[in-house]
């Protein structure tokens, strides 16, 4: 089943005109559907929890084998999953997200967007904001989206080739809406889009 992250709302019109709190309850009402479906959450690598828990001071108690490890800080406690094959891997990582957004008073989506490193075969909707000159020997070139990713307006980096890049060209001096699908991973905390196709104009909006 394709992961989808980005949601059916005119970006550029979110970015230019439409109010913030319209955009925020679409945001809110969204992503609280989106929640419920847990098998989001086996995109999560283990590896990029363990990070952001040192980072945050928790304290590594005890390792369960190659399953699962221990951690706590301040009365809370969290059982991480450390191996995606596991049976109920999707669900112990979403209990792992929800104690999360608990001990920070953060919502679940804040979290989710902090620890998510990839998105395969993700539908995206976004506006061209750059161009790169094209390469010499071939007509394509970087390209970098503004796009929602869980909850926040965030650049996304691709690149594009031949007809996808005319394409990309015309978005950007029209200011036209787009879509793509591709993997989305996170590297260094930049999105960015591999193998992206079926890119096309949102002509709808």
């Amino acid at each position: 089943m394709s992961a989808i992250f980005i949601y059916n709302v005119s970006l550029f019109a979110a970015i230019s005109s439409l109010p913030t709190h319209w955009l925020q309850v679409k945001l809110v009402r969204q992503l609280s559907a989106i929640l419920k479906d847990v098998e989001k959450f086996k995109y999560i690598d283990p590896r990029q929890v363990e990070a952001y828990l040192v980072g945050l001071g928790w304290q590594q108690q005890q390792q369960e084998g190659d399953k699962a490890s221990i951690w706590t800080l301040d009365g809370f406690e969290i059982l991480l999953p450390l191996k995606p094959e596991i049976l109920d891997f999707s669900r112990r990582m979403a209990e792992v997200v929800e104690t999360l957004a608990l001990a920070e008073t953060r919502d679940q989506q804040s979290i989710w967007g902090d620890l998510i490193t990839n998105a395969p075969n993700t539908t995206i909707q976004a506006v061209v904001t750059h161009i790169a000159t094209p390469n010499a020997d071939r007509l394509s070139g970087d390209i970098t989206m503004l796009g929602i990713v869980v909850d926040k307006l965030r650049p996304i980096q691709t690149e594009l080739a031949d007809r996808d890049y005319i394409l990309a060209l015309k978005a950007y001096t029209e200011r036209l809406p787009v879509y793509c699908t591709g993997d989305l991973i996170k590297e260094n905390s930049i999105f960015i889009l591999k193998n992206p196709h079926n890119f096309r104009l949102d002509l709808n909006e």
